[in-house]
């Protein structure tokens, strides 16, 4: 009886198992690239395709043998996948690895009237708040009331987050201290 249920439990969890990879793989925690980040690339046993290569403009990135592939949005193992399915009409069984190497491309920006305005590079979830505190907090004629974060969203629809900094920082309301994504602009008029 022990062994019909320890078989069933082990049909289970095989059938499940696409559906648990396929959860991993949209993990929102994910790491994906972005125009400027860079990889390195490697191909076991191929040294000539060992390379370091930068996420073009364009979101794509050129290798020997696989040429141009488009990664911006991809998450490593599926860059990996990529450049496995190009490589395989020159490379029987190519195991392709690609790590991040820098993260240059995950920026948000803060304009306005801070004290150092300019780029940040987010290298972890960074709010709002931190994010004004790196560029050294405000200048003397801020008006701290109407910060806005402006965030480029799919097919270009701008949306627009109001960011309430009084409230936040007496712990009233913390729900405008949003966490910054690629790309966005914090604005202190």
């Amino acid at each position: 009886m022990n062994r019909i249920l320890f078989l069933a439990f082990i049909l289970l969890i095989t059938n499940m198992l696409p559906e648990l990879v396929v959860a991993a793989e949209v993990s929102p925690n994910i790491y994906r690239l972005h125009e400027g980040d860079s990889v390195m690339v490697s191909v076991w046993r191929e040294d000539a395709l060992q390379k370091q290569v930068v996420v073009l403009p364009d979101g794509s990135i050129t290798l020997p043998l696989a040429g141009r592939i488009e990664v911006v949005g991809l998450s490593t193992p599926e860059v990996e996948q990529r450049i496995t399915a190009k490589l395989k009409a020159y490379i029987p069984e190519p195991v392709v690895t690609v790590v991040i190497a820098t993260i240059d491309g995950n920026r948000a920006y803060v304009t306005g009237k801070v004290l150092h305005p300019g780029t940040l590079i987010i290298n972890g979830p960074t709010t709002v708040l931190q994010a004004i505190s790196i560029v050294g907090g405000f200048d003397k004629f801020a008006d701290d009331s109407n910060i806005k974060v402006i965030r480029q969203g799919a097919q270009n629809a701008t949306q627009i987050f109001p960011v309430n900094y009084r409230e936040i920082i007496s712990g009233k309301d913390i729900s405008t201290n949003i966490y910054l994504k690629a790309g966005d602009t914090i604005v202190v008029p």
